[in-house]
């Protein structure tokens, strides 16, 4: 396949990018002179690869942030998206994955959990609402205009490289800058929440399955399928710092509101991509610490 990848340079898109390359594909990605709140630039962008296939991950993504900043969030994640669709129907492109996010969900009851893509969308937080208007986009440009569209409802994602805006990296960083100092306390939010994680090696071969089998017009969940406390993450991570190290609350971290159970049901995904996750949570833990412990070394990044 022949095939583009907005938002390339973000943390999944050289994943991504791999993985496509390493399964035969011809593929190319937007750069930072792709700016998809301006439809040109976008067309221009797809003129240049003239792709088959588009996979939209272009968006800002911090779920934190997006409160401070959502008319910026909603431009670029529902705005840029349309762009891209309006793009990608010009250019005769045959298919995109739309890449959404678990936030669409916002708060589900537990007993209603793991959550499936049955599960209504009430979005709490201005990116999961963006996100789900994004959605809606697609939907248009599915059953108004004929484009085919497969969109993804990722659950939480990691790895190598991530911000450390993020829980994992952002506790990874710090255990590896203290072990390389003076400092033994690690400052976080709240630990209390239970997320979905899965391992962003595993989230873009999901993703290419999506291309290939999923069906245009449907939403497929991401995700492990079991609920990890972020306690335990930090737990995990602390565990293997190289000196003892202590969890400390930092107040300055915690979110205006907090989902406290967030986990998803994956069967849609299996049974239509025979997709199954195989890096372990621990594994992928280890590898993120590893590459802190190289940036904190002075390593190339």
């Amino acid at each position: 396949m022949r095939a583009l990848v907005t938002g390339a340079g973000g943390f999944v898109g050289p994943y991504l990018l791999d993985h496509l390359r390493s399964s035969g594909d011809e593929v190319g990605g937007t750069d930072l002179e792709t700016d998809i709140t301006d439809p040109d630039s976008i067309r221009r962008a797809l003129d240049a690869a003239r792709p088959e296939v588009v996979y939209h991950l272009a968006a800002l993504s911090h779920v934190g942030t997006s409160w401070d900043a959502p008319v910026q969030v909603f431009r670029v994640n529902v705005e840029g998206t349309l762009n891209v669709l309006l793009a990608a129907l010009e250019a005769g492109v045959q298919r995109v994955l739309l890449i959404g996010s678990a936030e669409q969900y916002g708060i589900v009851p537990t007993e209603r959990m793991p959550i499936t893509e049955d599960e209504h969308l009430r979005p709490v937080t201005p990116y999961g609402a963006s996100k789900a208007a994004a959605e809606m986009a697609a939907s248009h440009a599915v059953r108004g205009r004929g484009l085919e569209v497969v969109c993804v409802r990722a659950f939480n994602h990691l790895g190598p490289g991530q911000s450390d805006a993020l829980v994992a990296p952002a506790i990874a960083r710090q255990v590896a800058e203290a072990e390389a100092g003076d400092d033994d306390v690690i400052r976080t939010g709240d630990l209390t929440p239970k997320r979905d994680f899965t391992d962003v090696r595993d989230v873009v071969r999901a993703y290419r399955l999506l291309v290939e089998h999923g069906t245009p017009g449907e939403s497929y969940n991401v995700c492990s399928g079991r609920p990890v406390a972020v306690q335990d993450v930090a737990d995990h991570l602390v565990s293997l710092a190289r000196k003892p190290l202590r969890l400390e609350l930092d107040p300055a971290r915690l979110r205006p509101v907090e989902v406290p159970v967030h986990w998803g049901d994956n069967t849609k995904l299996k049974q239509a991509t025979g997709w199954i996750p195989e890096i372990p949570l621990e594994a992928a833990l280890a590898d993120i610490l590893e590459w802190w412990r190289a940036k904190a070394a002075g390593a190339p990044a």
